[in-house]
């Protein structure tokens, strides 16, 4: 047995099921050792390392695994990076098993010779280890996949090519020899009883209970919904914890930040109490003023407590058991003004979304596209966004309920993860469907060519279906408003305007399928269409780039700069106009429904 042939057969070991990866020879010993293991681990191939990094992440993230990636030396390695930090920022358990040049050559400026080990001191800052002599594995794997595991967050593994080749020896029972094992225990720390205590009667004291969670309280979701129940709170949720909470509760205020909701803005607004479970959301300045509310923070990373907020308890621990031991102290409140404002703000806020969608717009309002898909949604579907304005109406206008999984480039906000993400998810369920809310920047970046991994693969997923939507403006758009309102700047087309391309086309030329939707009254039909494909169905829906990512809170100082820009002469001002008033009127409007379909012209939006 080669060594290469012992990093495998450990990684099966582990329960690896699957490696993301793009060939080179720096890696050519393990590629041998695949065809020799019959593919087992699955080599899942990718068309860009950091296409292979992104779908392990959107692997972990769906399936609660460890990720695992693979790539050759110098620039294989380089490529996987942002992926990678992807992983680490979002506290994702990824592996990345990387070559290098011969232990000969080291030194030598040979080529693809890069210091990897100075490179990724950063990103697998938990664990980095390069091996030089068999005896080491198998220990470095071990640790690496269970730091990552345990800590949630990059390990990396470096394998020199000349090593992969060299016959396996266990380490022995010597001096300077380190033997190792298999497996993670399960563990639930929970806090001392003392902090529980001091934590309850915070809670009791309060009057206005405001709880924010994150995805460190996916896994707490009933807890959750019992505290929210004995303290009459409202719950809004980190977007990275859309999941964790079904939107469908009537005191969920949906998403907070800038890509949040007036009531989740309103509900830190006005509380005099605040909970945080299993979140490291960094805005503050969404969070309720510092001398505002008193604060207990829940979380199990003893290094993410005390940040963000001045809280007055900080209990270390996980989120479910945590709070199984904090509900029994929790002393019942009367639902009154307070959570009765919650529930009413929150309702109304969907009939504003609702409105907001039935803005006419030049050829389709982006809000309707995704406000369309949400009744027709499967409830095990996965989602996937991508960063840019798509990631505003998936926060805003998608509804969580039933088993759906959601997720995105949350801490990073990296364009280009919403195709790999769902390919990822793929590999990790493949009998649920999965589906992609992308910006036309974020294709042409890294989904078109993914759409070639997906026509690989997509016969050995149970179910076939695999979509991907296209918000199709041929603008840059998330960077053009920030020009606008955090700058005062009119659009810069060079850099802003990007070409049209027929998507859907390109996906039927490989094999998929797809369709170019163009006016409203083919959206509904569209997505129907998508949700019924035997194969993976990529959708081009052409919408109007003037249409206003507006935050909750929209400052006077955002719409001076908006209209500054209008004042400089943006190329798009009198659409920017226009879409802003029609869009931000919606939330002043009486509460009601608007009748009909939304989004096609020349329907009155009130």
């Amino acid at each position: 047995m080669k060594v290469s042939d012992f990093v495998l057969q450990r990684l099966r070991e582990w329960g690896v099921e699957h490696v993301f990866a793009y060939a080179g020879d720096g890696i050519n010993g393990l590629l041998a050792a695949w065809g020799r293991a019959d593919n087992k681990p699955v080599f899942v191939q990718a068309r860009h390392e950091e296409m292979a990094a992104f779908e392990a992440v959107g692997y972990a993230k769906f399936s609660g695994r460890v990720g695992v990636c693979a790539a050759t030396s110098g620039p294989g390695a380089i490529h996987l990076l942002n992926g990678l930090y992807d992983a680490k920022l979002d506290h994702v358990p990824v592996v990345a098993i990387v070559g290098q040049t011969n232990r000969s050559a080291m030194g030598g400026s040979y080529q693809q010779e890069v210091d990897l080990l100075s490179l990724y001191k950063d990103v697998a800052s938990e664990f980095c280890e390069m091996v030089t002599v068999p005896e080491q594995l198998p220990n470095v794997l071990d640790r690496a996949m269970r730091t990552a595991a345990t800590r949630r967050t990059v390990t990396a593994v470096i394998i020199p090519a000349d090593v992969q080749e060299l016959d396996y020896s266990p380490p022995e029972h010597a001096f300077k020899m380190v033997p190792s094992s298999l497996g993670v225990a399960d563990f639930a720390p929970v806090p001392a009883a003392a902090e529980i205590t001091r934590a309850a009667e915070l809670l009791n004291k309060g009057e206005k209970v405001a709880v924010l969670i994150g995805q460190g309280a996916r896994g707490a979701r009933a807890e959750v919904e019992q505290l929210a129940d004995l303290l009459g709170a409202g719950v809004a949720k980190a977007l990275l914890g859309k999941d964790a909470l079904p939107d469908d509760l009537p005191y969920v205020t949906g998403a907070i930040g800038l890509l949040g909701t007036r009531p989740s803005y309103e509900l830190m607004r006005d509380c005099d109490t605040l909970l945080v479970v299993g979140s490291s959301f960094p805005y503050t300045q969404f969070l309720p003023e510092l001398d505002q509310a008193r604060a207990v923070q829940i979380d199990i990373d003893p290094s993410m407590v005390g940040l963000r907020y001045p809280f007055e308890v900080n209990l270390v621990g996980d989120a479910r058991e945590t709070l199984r031991a904090l509900l029994p102290q929790l002393k019942r409140k009367k639902h009154g003004t307070w959570r009765e404002k919650i529930e009413k703000d929150t309702t109304r806020w969907w009939e504003v979304m609702e409105r907001r969608a039935a803005v006419p717009a030049d050829p389709i309002n982006p809000e309707y596209v995704v406000h369309a898909l949400d009744p027709l949604l499967p409830e095990d579907v996965i989602l996937a966004a991508d960063s840019g304005s798509a990631a505003n109406w998936y926060a805003r206008h998608l509804r969580m309920r039933g088993s759906m999984r959601g997720s995105l480039s949350g801490t990073l906000a990296t364009m280009g993860p919403g195709v790999p993400y769902a390919i990822g998810a793929k590999f990790a369920h493949p009998e649920r469907p999965a589906l992609a809310i992308v910006g036309d920047g974020a294709m042409q970046m890294n989904g078109m060519a993914e759409l070639i991994t997906a026509a690989k693969y997509w016969r050995d997923w149970r179910d076939p279906r695999l979509i991907v939507a296209v918000l199709n403006n041929q603008d840059l758009n998330q960077v053009t408003w920030e020009m606008r309102a955090m700058s005062g700047a009119p659009q810069f087309l060079p850099s802003q305007a990007i070409p049209d391309v027929p998507y859907a086309d390109f996906a039927r030329s490989i094999g998929l399928d797809g369709v170019r939707v163009q006016e409203p009254g083919a959206v509904e039909a569209a997505w129907r269409q998508a949700l019924g494909a035997d194969r993976p169905f990529v959708i081009d829906f052409r919408t109007d780039p003037a249409v206003p990512p507006i935050p909750p809170h929209a400052t006077l100082d955002q719409i001076e700069a908006a209209a500054l820009a209008v004042f400089k002469g943006d190329p798009d001002r009198s659409d920017m106009i226009r879409q802003g008033f029609k869009a931000k009127v919606q939330e002043m409007l009486p509460g009601h429904r608007t009748k009909g379909s939304g989004g096609h012209k020349g329907r009155s939006a009130t």
